[in-house]
């Protein structure tokens, strides 16, 4: 009865009994040179007691090896090949058995057991797989290379780690990678190209991979490759004879660059009173006609040498023109001068463009203004003519009244030219500047009273001459004889008939008629008067001028 109570008891406890995490079969990573804790804490329950603690790795060969042991009453204990490396990490190996590797190597990576003995439960283990992680430790290895060689190794990156790391190149320049591995995780990468000077100073880097790294390690290189040098030879200054200052200068390039400079003259030696400064050759005097020569400039590196060569001839303006040699102030002066006349000839330009372009314009206003001035004086005077061709017309209603008119005013010279015939035989006829007789013959005055009589008279007799040839017409036309000729109209629109059947004798007598109305009389007129120069001339009287 006492031994089954005893067994349920034992039961009972290891039921709550156990290791405290991290759970068995752990797997544990770690990195070369640095410290590893393997943890291993058990839990007891009740009366139970941890007696003693044993820690022992078995390498990948099965090899088991005994690292440590630490007893509740006698303390920690290491086996000798493992005491300066391997502790406890509490004082209590009892209560706390996590194991401290200090300084972990790579042999140090294998199968870890924590033993536990208990009184009176028994014993307990728990094994941790341990992984140790060597950073890889990585070099590159530059060659330096010479233009002209044949196609050879540029560069060697080596990295050494566990696992194993992987190489690569970062760079634009053709050749060819070889790598290869080695023993203990080392790794080795070559790059081979065939040098150039132009690819002197391009990027060769070296990328290293690694899982314990996030992302790839650079190692950065330049190329190098040594190329012999050029020599290029620069002047400043003028060659003037006179002038001072004036210096030659040599470009040198090359890998390495070269540092020493030489000058020389291949006529002679180099002329008193000019100095080596480095890569100048500086001429301190003035110039003359003894500089004249071919200099050479000499330099060299590792590789090679390179020298240039410069013709020096020296003007002689100075000699045929001496007020031509002129101080830097008064060729500024010139320079200065030169340009503000130049900038006031251009405004000058400016303005007489701008003021011609003006001018034109205005031009073009007037002329439009002009034409349109024309056109519309043009236009009124066509609206005159018009209303004074218009204004000559036969409306009977105003026929008589413009007749009357004209024989009071302008045409009394024309109407009353019909003279008596008994004067015509005894006076000679005198006629105005139109060859037309005079009214008012000069032999021939007389007073106030007896002029004013004549005139009465004068209008009596014409219109009595109207009425009648009137008459003579309208019977002529109720005789219905053909007409011996068409009438017209002039462009005055004053209605032309024929002289013979316009023209009756004078001296016919009379009967005295009725009184007509104005469209009659104003017929009578038409066909007695014609127009000429916007007047009314008889007929009669124009047979008689001609």
């Amino acid at each position: 009865m006492t031994t089954a109570l005893l067994t349920l008891l034992t039961l009972t406890v290891c039921v709550d009994s156990g290791f405290i995490a991290p759970p068995p079969s752990a797997v544990l990573r770690s990195f070369s040179d640095t410290h590893t804790r393997l943890p291993c804490r058990f839990q007891v329950e009740g009366e139970e007691k941890v007696v003693q603690v044993t820690w022992s790795r078995q390498k990948p060969g099965g090899e088991r090896e005994q690292i440590i042991t630490g007893h509740f009453t006698e303390g920690p204990k290491a086996s000798p090949e493992f005491l300066k490396r391997f502790r406890f990490e509490s004082s209590e190996p009892t209560v706390d058995s996590t194991l401290l590797i200090m300084d972990t190597k790579k042999a140090d990576q294998a199968t870890y057991t924590c033993h536990i003995s208990i009184f009176p439960s028994g014993s307990f283990e728990r094994q941790i797989s341990l992984t140790v992680w060597i950073l890889p430790i990585s070099s590159l290895e530059p060659v330096i290379l010479t233009e002209g060689q044949s196609f050879g190794l540029a560069a060697s990156c080596r990295s050494v780690g566990h696992p194993q790391p992987i190489l690569s190149w970062d760079t634009d320049l053709p050749g060819r990678v070889q790598n290869r591995s080695g023993e203990d995780g080392v790794m080795t990468s070559q790059f081979s190209l065939r040098p150039l000077r132009s690819m002197n100073g391009r990027r060769l880097d070296c990328l290293v991979w690694h899982p314990a790294l996030e992302g790839p390690f650079r190692i950065q290189n330049r190329l190098t490759v040594h190329y012999p040098p050029d020599a290029e030879i620069f002047s400043s200054g003028s060659w003037i004879m006179g002038r001072s200052g004036a210096e030659l200068r040599c470009v040198v390039k090359g890998n390495p660059l070269p540092q020493n400079i030489t000058w020389s003259r291949m006529d002679g030696r180099l002329p008193e009173g000019v100095s080596v400064q480095k890569d100048r050759l500086v001429f301190d005097r003035p110039l003359n006609v003894t500089d004249e020569g071919l200099y050479v400039c000499q330099t060299g590196n590792s590789v090679g040498a390179a020298k240039a060569q410069f013709r020096l001839e020296i003007e002689r303006r100075s000699l045929e023109f001496p007020e031509a040699i002129k101080s830097p102030s008064e060729t500024l002066l010139i320079i200065a001068g030169a340009s503000i006349v130049g900038a006031l000839i251009l405004v000058v330009v400016v303005t007489i463009i701008f003021t011609n372009c003006n001018l034109r314009r205005k031009n073009r206003k007037l002329k439009r203004a002009l034409s349109s001035r024309t056109e519309e004086m043009i236009s009124l005077s066509r609206q005159v003519s018009m209303r004074r061709l218009n204004s000559i017309t036969f409306d009977p209603r105003t026929a008589a009244e413009e007749a009357s008119l004209m024989m009071d005013g302008g045409m009394k010279n024309s109407v009353l030219s019909v003279v008596d015939p008994s004067i015509s035989r005894h006076t000679e006829l005198e006629f105005d500047s139109l060859g037309r007789p005079a009214i008012f013959p000069s032999s021939s005055r007389r007073k106030g009273g007896e002029m004013e009589e004549e005139r009465d008279e004068r209008r009596r007799r014409v219109e009595s001459y109207i009425r009648s040839s009137n008459m003579s017409l309208d019977s002529n036309r109720d005789q219905s004889s053909p007409p011996r000729s068409v009438s017209s109209t002039d462009p005055y629109g004053c209605k032309l008939g024929s002289r013979r059947d316009i023209h009756r004798e004078t001296d016919v007598q009379r009967e005295p008629i009725p009184e007509e109305n104005p469209e009659q009389i104003s017929a009578a007129l038409a066909n007695y008067f014609q127009c000429s120069d916007a007047r009314l001339t008889h007929t009669h009287t124009r047979r008689q001028v001609i």
